[in-house]
């Protein structure tokens, strides 16, 4: 009984005493004026007299109510709030509490769902599909892997068989590996044979059947269904193989659910690694774990390529510009940019230096493990030296395999794939720039379990750095926290963009209520804090503070 029901309670008992009717012991009092005044009076001296001992006595006792009632009041409230206190902080107010740097609290609420559903129909057979869909990727391993995974739900789209996509054998990389160099061919087909079908090359009666070459085109980005049925079907129909080049991020963002969920079906169940990749990489992740329960992957794209196509300036002279400055005159068409203008709006890459910055800031400490994935970085040694000196425990697949690394090298997507599943696996998982294996890794990580994925908010921590000599340590990581808030990998993050690739939200369920109170109801030791009658703070068990006799 709170303080308000107890202060209620007396009154109330009072005012119900001074209403109760009297009597003399023979009835009441009748028998004339005179009679019935006295009577009146005497009665009122009574009821007066009687009803305030009632009153006080009654107040005393709402009195030794209110300390008894609060308090038990007090403890069902905790009761009812403690029990499940994890579940409510997750449900309202999660962007305000402390981050966990290594893990994310909310992830347990949440669960990767792609499984196809009963109304979507069974793939059609290459005998009845409208045709057989070739695809030539482009770009790197991540860029290509976005491809294969739209082509499957382009396939489904158009009714057509779908030819085992071709890599780009032509871009910067310069790797000439197949697709059965790299991932697992007959799990790819058999894993998604429900879905759509698939055939490792058009048969050769209707490649001599076919009057022309196949139909090559190039769809424009982010294309939506309607232009694939719109524009690509009829020529499909008429002239039954259809070749899609420069094959990346050709597809809608937006789709319906059930081709969403194929897409993830496509991009993390079908793809696998075969089996030369992906035992050497799971062997690097059991060395990194061997020296450390846990560890940071940190994907670094430092390359000079990549640098001078940024526009932006790192700090390394004349003879940074005049190297950078050549090599973009590569590409003719990009526009003249403002170093200072492209650093503002978060458009340059963080430096080695600046992730290790980052890192430190967000609260990491320098005897954690990193394993640094990263091509040729600019600046070699130099640049990383930096980082090497804020996380001593500095890691490369080089430096980890040896001469196990020795028929790979030859191959960049190989290495790539190497690199991949390394930082997969990874506790947390680092960019320094939001590339292609950047936000394709961070889709699969969300899928996985909301793995603790960290992306530079660039924009604002670019002018932070630049202020970085002005403030003490303190000031500056409590605004790095500040800064990377939506930015850490949990289920509510910021979603610019949106990008599926990056945030698959149609593969990724919430777990039932009554599920989530489950788990939480799981965990039953809940403390609570409070001063002794010593003055010492203590820590409690929420069913030993209910039944302590000191509370």
């Amino acid at each position: 009984m709170g303080v308000a029901k107890a202060w209620r309670f007396s009154l109330i008992s009072a005012n119900l005493a001074l209403l109760q009717p009297q009597n003399s012991g023979n009835g009441y009092v009748v028998s004339s004026k005179n009679a019935l005044s006295r009577s009146a009076s005497s009665q009122r001296k009574a009821t007066f007299s009687w009803s305030m001992l009632c009153g006080v006595m009654l107040f005393a006792l709402g009195l030794i109510s209110l300390f008894t009632g609060h308090i038990a009041s007090d403890l069902e409230w905790y009761s009812q709030h403690l029990v499940n206190r994890r579940l409510y902080s997750k449900l309202d107010g999660a962007r305000h509490r402390t981050i966990n740097i290594w893990e994310s609290k909310l992830s347990k609420n949440y669960y990767g769902c792609s499984k196809r559903s009963p109304r979507f129909a069974p793939a059609v057979s290459e005998r009845s599909s409208n045709g057989y869909l070739l695809i030539a990727t482009s770009g790197g391993l991540n860029q290509q892997r976005t491809g294969i995974t739209d082509a499957v739900a382009v396939a489904r789209i158009l009714n057509a068989t779908l030819v085992v996509p071709e890599l780009d054998h032509h871009s910067y990389w310069k790797d000439d590996s197949d697709f059965v160099n790299i991932f697992d061919v007959g799990r790819f087909i058999s894993s998604l044979s429900k879905d759509v079908t698939i055939v490792k090359r058009v048969p050769d009666k209707v490649m001599r059947a076919m009057e022309k070459p196949p139909y090559t085109m190039r769809v424009p980005r982010k294309s939506e269904p309607e232009y694939y049925l719109d524009q690509v079907l009829p020529i499909l129909l008429r002239r039954h193989v259809v070749q899609l080049t420069k094959f990346d991020y050709r597809l809608s963002n937006m789709l319906d659910e059930e081709l969403q969920r194929l897409r993830c079906r496509a991009n993390y169940h079908a793809l696998k690694f075969v089996k030369p990749i992906d035992d050497l990489g799971h062997k690097l992740v059991k060395r990194m774990r061997k020296m450390a329960k846990r560890y940071i992957a940190i994907h670094l794209r430092f390359e000079p390529d990549m640098l001078a196509f940024s526009g932006c300036y790192y700090g390394g002279g004349e003879k940074e510009r005049r190297e950078l400055g050549e090599i973009r005159k590569r590409w003719e068409t990009l526009p003249d940019v403002s170093e200072e203008e492209a650093r503002k709006s978060g458009k340059c890459p963080l430096t080695p230096y600046e992730v290790g910055l980052m890192l430190r800031a967000l609260g990491f400490q320098n005897d954690s493990y990193i394993y640094v994935a990263s091509g040729e970085i600019y600046g070699g040694e130099e640049t990383l030296r930096p980082l090497r000196e804020l996380f001593p425990n500095f890691y490369t697949k080089e430096m980890l395999a040896n001469a196990e690394l020795k028929p790979f090298l030859p191959y960049s997507s190989r290495l790539a794939a190497i690199d991949y599943i390394v930082c997969n696996e990874s506790n947390v998982f680092v960019t320094n720039n939001n590339g292609n294996m950047a936000k394709i890794l961070a889709g699969e990580r969300r899928y996985s379990g909301h793995k603790r994925t960290i992306r530079p908010n660039a924009k604002r921590l670019s002018a932070l750095f630049m202020e970085r000599n002005k403030m003490d340590w303190d000031t500056f990581a409590r605004k790095v926290k500040s800064c990377q808030r939506g930015f850490m990998g949990e289920p509510d993050d910021l979603k610019r963009g949106k990008e599926f690739h990056e945030f698959p939200d149609s593969c990724i369920c919430e777990k039932p209520f009554t599920e989530k109170i489950k788990e939480d109801e799981g965990s039953n030791h809940h403390e609570l804090q409070w001063i002794n009658s010593q003055g010492v703070l203590e820590k409690r068990n929420f069913v030993e503070s209910i039944t302590s006799s000191q509370y």
